[in-house]
């Protein structure tokens, strides 16, 4: 099995850059405190990485 993160939202999109949004839908983001469980990629870890102030990485399993 891969492995993979969960990512939560903590922050709201509201007032934010376009890109900072698309971002988040991305990730598949829309709400607060939304969780999604995402494969373990480069790419993920970059997009979350990218808006630190907005989701945040609360576990890593596998």
């Amino acid at each position: 099995m891969a492995k993979t993160i969960v990512v939560k939202q903590i922050g709201s999109p509201i007032r934010r850059p376009a890109k900072q949004r698309a971002t988040l839908v991305g990730l598949g983001l829309n709400k607060m405190h939304k969780t999604r469980e995402l494969e373990d990629t480069p790419s993920v870890r970059g997009m979350v990485a990218s808006i630190p102030h907005l989701a945040e990485i609360i576990e890593e399993r596998g």
